[in-house]
């Protein structure tokens, strides 16, 4: 396989090391084939989680059940709760598909994480009202959307109860509750007029923000540190759904779990199984951890170490740093790809100095690179997956233009990954329909995403 890809032909590697090189070219590049294969389990998964809770594939209705027409106007606000900060926003709406965005941001404190996260929260929009002279004082009272990036059993477009907290929160007596109401009351109790109308997860948000300035958009996907998608279904799929059967919603898929019960079709490799066996989360987010920042560079640094144990790279040689997990940060595969010096001296930086192995041969170098491309690559091919998989459970959509809002740093900067994504999705739809599918980039989903869905509900108020 390698031979016909002169990219992973080394020059100047002993015949051992162009095995090796061999056997993981074999492993990582997929083959149309395989990647069919892929999308047909992926789809059945979809239809899964569409028919019940508790599968694979959650498929969570988001209660988002309108597309923005990217003509609405006027100023909505929204809070974007992350893991270490909270952003308060106004976003300004207008009416060509424009948005104006201005924000302020705060640090959780400890006594926030641990104890009066509501409060904290309330607190943080009254700074940002008063700060701008726009308390509201009327009867009217201020819209708002929440981005909560936590698992939420969602009730309702405005309610939510809380699963179990993550990323280091640990506020007590709020699982099993209502987190919208929870953090009304904390406004109530400063005696502010702002009303919580809509609850978003930041997928949803992000299919939101590329709605508004495309209406074409249909799927706003997240590929970055992790990756999920959202999507419109016709309600009428979802057999699941209790509520009225006409019309759209929106679907969290939370497709970053796929094949985690069984690893039965994504090519897992022994890098991969060490990764899993080793993360923090064993045998979840399977799909997550073969396509998202987080993860490519600790499966780089298991081959690396694996090839360097059978002294074919680096003589064999490691350092404390090398055999520590999560060393190898995704962005040093990133600058590997593109180094094209003739001695690759990008390559024998990141070697010599940030994994603190000092001597590194011309030929290391090019195989570090060739394991760079190799990880990258088929993370690429794997994101398509996902996406042909939900683009192509609508086909009636791919017959008039279609847009795909993607946020992410692997999308927005890993060299090539957007390219290898878009072209691995052109093999699988005909090419008369892949010519409506565009592409392009939504920037913050949780932000302007939240103020959107704010927009849409206070509209059906």
């Amino acid at each position: 396989m390698a031979q016909s890809d002169p990219r992973y032909v080394i020059e100047g590697a002993t015949a051992e090391q162009q095995q090796a090189v061999d056997l993981l070219a074999k492993q990582f590049l997929l083959t149309d084939e395989r990647l069919a294969q892929v999308i047909k389990e992926f789809r059945r998964r979809m239809e899964e989680g569409l028919a019940a809770d508790g599968r694979v594939l959650k498929m969570i209705p988001s209660y988002v059940t309108r597309r923005p027409t990217g003509t609405e106007t006027g100023s909505y606000f929204a809070i974007d709760l992350g893991g270490t900060n909270l952003r308060v926003l106004r976003v300004t709406l207008d009416g060509k598909g424009g948005v104006a965005t201005e924000y302020q941001k705060f640090v959780l404190s400890e006594e926030a994480k641990s104890r009066t996260l509501f409060d904290f929260i309330a607190q943080c929009v009254e700074t940002f009202l008063d700060d701008r002279n726009i308390r509201p004082t009327g009867q009217q009272p201020v819209h708002m959307g929440l981005t909560f990036s936590y698992p939420v059993q969602q009730t309702s477009i405005n309610s939510g109860t809380l699963v179990q907290w993550t990323k280091g929160l640990n506020v007590p007596g709020c699982v099993g509750r209502d987190v919208v109401r929870l953090l009304q009351d904390a406004l109530l109790r400063l005696g502010l007029r702002v009303k919580v109308v809509a609850l978003v997860n930041d997928t949803v948000g992000t299919l939101l923000s590329a709605a508004y300035s495309d209406p074409t958009s249909q799927l706003g996907v997240i590929l970055g540190t992790g990756t999920n998608a959202a999507y419109y279904e016709d309600v009428a799929n979802v057999a699941k759904w209790k509520g009225d059967k006409g019309g759209e919603i929106v679907l969290n898929m939370e497709w970053g779990a796929f094949d985690s019960d069984d690893f039965g079709f994504l090519p897992f490799t022994p890098h991969d199984i060490k990764l899993d066996r080793k993360s923090i989360n064993p045998r979840k987010q399977a799909y997550e951890k073969m396509i998202s920042g987080m993860y490519l560079g600790e499966i780089a640094r298991n081959i690396v170490l694996w090839l360097a144990d059978q002294r074919l790279l680096l003589d064999g040689r490691s350092s404390t740093v090398l055999n520590a997990m999560w060393a190898l940060d995704t962005s040093y595969l990133s600058a590997a790809t593109v180094d094209d010096t003739a001695e690759l001296t990008e390559i024998q930086q990141i070697i010599e100095k940030t994994l603190n192995v000092p001597d590194s041969t011309l030929v290391d170098r090019r195989i570090f690179k060739a394991v760079a491309l190799l990880v990258g690559e088929r993370a690429a091919r794997l994101s398509a997956v996902g996406i042909v998989a939900t683009l192509t459970k609508r086909p009636a959509l791919l017959r008039q233009p279609i847009n795909v809002g993607i946020d992410g740093s692997m999308y927005e900067h890993y060299p090539n990954f957007g390219a290898i994504m878009s072209e691995t999705v052109s093999h699988f739809i005909p090419a008369d329909q892949f010519g409506n599918v565009k592409f392009s980039l939504a920037k913050d989903g949780s932000g302007v995403g939240a103020a959107i869905a704010a927009m849409l509900a206070a509209k059906d108020h």
